[in-house]
């Protein structure tokens, strides 16, 4: 079975400035590095529907949902924190991203597809059940493991976020349920600011000193990351796919390198190998250095897709 690659053009549209990190190039160089390695002419090419509110209001507020639309500007900017900004397409863009791991889960678990990457933006980890933060609006890898459990009824979802910003938002739509573990690594101190001190048995945070490279990194997974998991046996695992802790990605202060993304995705799917039956879906969240996300992204889906 093939892997799926799901996008959609909107994901295009959104732009929140000139100078902005999270910018609509950053599709455009993942893109042209699959079709310069030769693999995306291998890949299952979806365009992701919209999520349905029935689907968002898995894992946000109803009345956030509501302010997200009545947010969405005709024309001009609306900015939603000191990081996030609106523009016209932006709501589509985001529902789209949403609806594109909501499509991945479904093929994957439906078997018409081993895996699945979702290349979208606006990115999701950050966004909160009522909280837009952090580039972030809908939180596209929750939505996705709360169809997984609502539709499908699976039990146990894992959830492993490598992005060098911790996943705030994930942990607190799913601080309180212990069907969803999250292993999330990322640079602290540093922003978001939180994680550091809230793992649980289902949370295992790892926090790394700037300035950590893939050996600290590979030791922390090892310690923590994969035994949790093996005692935990996913039905099946979403990646949130952040590559911004990339040595040449100057929004922080990590220095992973493609090696490092080869390795965690390796490890990640021998886990969804035997525990859950191989199932996968990632989604884009960080990585703003253009060529270190395409040659990042090339690597991750190279091992997901087993070419």
């Amino acid at each position: 079975m093939q892997t799926a690659y799901i996008t959609h053009p909107a994901c295009r549209l959104h732009d929140m400035g000139l100078l902005h990190p999270e910018s609509p190039a950053r599709l455009g160089a993942m893109e042209d590095r699959l079709i310069a390695s030769g693999l995306w002419h291998y890949l299952r090419h979806e365009e992701a529907p919209p999520a349905t509110d029935e689907q968002l209001l898995r894992v946000h507020a109803r009345e956030y949902v509501a302010a997200i639309r009545a947010a969405s500007p005709r024309e001009g900017f609306v900015q939603l924190d000191p990081d996030t900004v609106m523009n016209p397409h932006t709501l589509e863009a985001a529902l789209r991203a949403a609806g594109a791991v909501i499509l991945a889960t479904e093929l994957v678990l439906e078997k018409q597809v081993e895996n699945a990457f979702c290349a979208v933006r606006p990115p999701g980890h950050h966004a909160e059940s009522a909280r837009a933060m952090g580039f972030c609006i809908f939180n596209n890898v929750a939505v996705g493991a709360a169809h997984a459990m609502a539709k499908y009824g699976l039990t146990r979802i894992a959830i492993a976020d490598f992005d060098v910003h911790h996943g705030n938002g994930t942990e607190e739509i799913f601080r309180n349920n212990a069907r969803v573990m999250l292993c999330s690594s990322f640079q602290h101190p540093f922003y978001p600011h939180v994680g550091a001190e809230s793992s649980n048995n289902h949370i295992i945070n790892v926090p790394l000193p700037a300035y950590s490279g893939g050996e600290v990194f590979r030791a922390a997974v090892s310690e923590r990351w994969l035994p949790a998991l093996e005692r935990f046996r996913p039905e099946m695992l979403f990646i949130s796919a952040g590559f911004d802790a990339h040595r040449e990605d100057d929004m922080a202060q990590l220095n992973l390198l493609e090696a490092d993304y080869t390795w965690v995705t390796e490890q990640l799917k021998d886990i969804a190998v035997r525990h859950a039956q191989g199932r996968i879906v990632s989604a884009l969240e960080g990585g703003y250095d253009l060529d270190a996300l395409g040659r990042s992204v090339q690597t991750h889906i190279k091992v997901l897709s087993g070419l």
